[in-house]
């Protein structure tokens, strides 16, 4: 299957350049441009592309602000997000995430690592920019996210716990089967049981959840 991927970004040449990267790896297409956070919206709503690629600095609507509306609370068939941005700031990361982001890049990440995240998006995993991941979610772990932490509806089993921390650890689901001599459905399997249980809506919440509550 192709990855249709959106990318957003308010600079052409930066557009450009992502859209030569994307569209050069094996299995994804770039099916739409947007010069800014509203346009990219529209585009999104209506071609309902795979992954949408959005900068976070764009005039007008901002990407953080694009996700929310894309892939937000309340949102009823929410569309997998990768924020990309050149700076590298805890409350750019911390906005895109809460917004429902699945993925968050510096522009300096490289073709083969945004090609990953572009991949882990689609498929439903979470890829964050290692320099950023460990500063975020311990940001995280000493009340970022403010409020009440929320407690499963159910107990963890064991086997959620070991996948809880491997997800809050960043591995994917490949690798988790791999560490926890599973089957890819299996694991699949237990990371839905984890976002109902802890009324998680991707991988990213439940590994901000780990941190939270120390389970990482």
């Amino acid at each position: 299957m192709t990855v249709r991927v959106l990318v957003a970004d308010d600079q052409e040449i930066v557009r450009t350049g992502l859209t030569m990267i994307l569209n050069a790896q094996p299995g994804i297409q770039v099916i739409a441009e947007a010069a800014n956070g509203h346009q990219a919206v529209e585009l999104a709503r209506r071609l309902r592309p795979d992954v949408c690629l959005l900068d976070i600095r764009m005039p007008g609507v901002d990407g953080i602000a694009a996700t929310r509306e894309l892939a937000g609370p309340g949102v009823a068939d929410p569309l997998p997000v990768v924020v990309i941005t050149t700076f590298d700031l805890d409350e750019h990361v911390y906005g895109a995430l809460r917004a429902g982001a699945r993925g968050f890049l510096l522009k300096e990440a490289g073709a083969e690592m945004l090609a990953q995240a572009v991949r882990a998006a689609a498929a439903g995993d979470a890829l964050i920019a290692p320099a950023v991941t460990a500063r975020l979610l311990h940001a995280f772990a000493r009340g970022g996210a403010g409020g009440e932490l929320r407690q499963p509806a159910d107990p963890l089993t064991e086997r959620e716990e070991e996948v809880l921390a491997a997800v809050a650890a960043g591995r994917t689901n490949g690798e988790i089967a791999a560490a926890l001599h599973i089957s890819l459905s299996t694991v699949k399997t237990h990371v839905a049981s984890l976002m109902t249980k802890l009324g998680a809506r991707n991988r990213v919440e439940i590994a901000m959840w780990a941190y939270e509550t120390g389970r990482r």
